[in-house]
């Protein structure tokens, strides 16, 4: 069986009326993602992003802005100078979904490859 890396896949409409993921399920996903911690009794995932100033973090949170709009799934940001904190959880199921493991995969692939200029 092949194994699909979050960052391969697309949000999916969530609905609500489902359970979140479980604590096993939450750990087996987290390994594509090692740099986001758990918070909130596996309700929420957290990652803080470094940059080299106000600017650099801006442009950032900008680009999470656009890719957050195309994939329908939008994650809590805050930023200041030289940081910017991206918190994912599915409100309509009040803890996690695959969607906010697929939208940290994604947000880690836009860190990697960002130009933020000189």
């Amino acid at each position: 069986m092949t194994v699909t890396t979050l960052v391969t896949k697309t949000c999916t409409p969530c609905q609500g009326g489902i359970p979140p993921l479980t604590s096993d399920e939450v750990a087996a996903l987290q390994k594509q993602i090692p740099d986001w911690s758990i918070q909130d009794e596996a309700r929420r995932i957290e990652r803080t992003y470094t940059f080299r100033n106000f600017a650099e973090a801006f442009a950032f949170v900008r680009k999470v802005a656009e890719l957050a709009e195309s994939e329908g799934h939008h994650p809590d940001v805050s930023f200041g100078w030289g940081y910017a904190t991206v918190s994912l959880q599915t409100k309509k199921i009040q803890g996690l979904h695959e969607n906010d493991f697929i939208m940290a995969a994604k947000i880690d692939d836009l860190a990697d490859n960002i130009s933020l200029g000189p």
